[in-house]
């Protein structure tokens, strides 16, 4: 049965494209499927049936795990089954029926323009890591990047006459992002005073924001660092690695963008999914109508 998975996961890494993350998340979702399943005395993909889905399902929820953790549970072996029935491996897809949990939305936590000033104005610009963290705090504003797509950034795909920024987002699609004067300015700083200081003589690397080892900057190094200048800051929300994503899309829609041109900015594949940031400029508007009208 593993072997089956590992074809599986080659499918969604070369012919799907799938980000690394995403990866990682089929695999621990299926693993545990299949250690389920093999506590039950199957051997093969065949014998799978729809109970012992519901099963799987129920155990993770006695288990307290949340609907969105059983909803992409459901999804994961949803897609396996359906490609095991594609591939020819097994006769039936026992998936075919599962339904996923209901999921309350929720809408993304944002920051407001003055919030998104104060982390932005943190770091300490007089230091070679200040400089780096100013860089990357106003790249992130400025073009609604995903954590993982910035760190993957090379030198040359910040095309600093032109003002824009080349990245690769989900399923190794491609798209050009604006880049602002002020996230130009810093990115150049960054590039002529402190990255220099910062490269590993002996392995040098095209990887456009380093640590201080001189490495490509890692996910959870940068995570730390807008985790600690959030605190200097003073900004008591909390935060997630997308709140300068989500910020970027709701202060856009504030002031007017189109919301087209706001899902190509972020590389969504479906509006539906730019359009939860019109509901947060809706509650926004409520609470500003709340705060200021006489008869509110």
């Amino acid at each position: 049965m593993e072997d089956q998975l590992q074809d599986f996961m080659h499918y969604l890494t070369i012919e799907k494209g799938l980000a690394k993350n995403t990866l990682l998340s089929y695999k621990r979702d299926l693993d545990s499927y299949r250690k389920f399943l093999k506590k039950q005395g199957m051997t093969d993909w065949n014998e799978v049936a729809r109970i012992h889905i519901v099963q799987f399902l129920s155990k993770l929820k006695d288990d307290g795990k949340s609907p969105k953790t059983l909803a992409r549970h459901t999804a994961s072996i949803r897609s396996f089954h359906q490609f095991l029935l594609r591939e020819h491996v097994a006769e039936t897809d026992p998936s075919v029926h599962i339904e996923s949990p209901q999921m309350q939305k929720s809408l993304p936590k944002v920051l407001s323009p003055e919030e998104t000033e104060a982390l932005l104005d943190a770091p300490n610009v007089t230091d070679t890591f200040g400089k780096r963290d100013k860089a990357i705090l106003e790249l992130l504003y400025a073009t609604g990047m995903r954590v993982s797509e910035l760190i993957d950034l090379n030198i040359d795909n910040v095309h600093m006459e032109m003002g824009f920024v080349r990245c690769i987002g989900k399923g190794n699609k491609e798209r050009i992002i604006p880049v602002g004067q002020l996230a130009l300015t810093a990115i150049h700083t960054y590039l002529m005073e402190a990255r220099p200081e910062l490269v590993n003589k002996k392995e040098r690397t095209e990887a456009l924001f380093l640590n201080h080892h001189g490495g490509r900057l890692t996910r959870q190094g940068l995570w730390k660092i807008i985790k600690r200048l959030a605190e200097e800051a003073n900004i008591q929300k909390p935060l997630t690695p997308h709140t300068l994503r989500h910020s970027f899309a709701t202060h856009l829609l504030m002031n007017g963008a189109d919301l087209r041109a706001v899902q190509e900015m972020l590389g969504h594949a479906d509006i539906s999914t730019t359009q939860i940031y019109t509901h947060v400029t809706n509650v926004r508007l409520k609470d500003v109508y709340s705060k200021f009208h006489p008869r509110a």
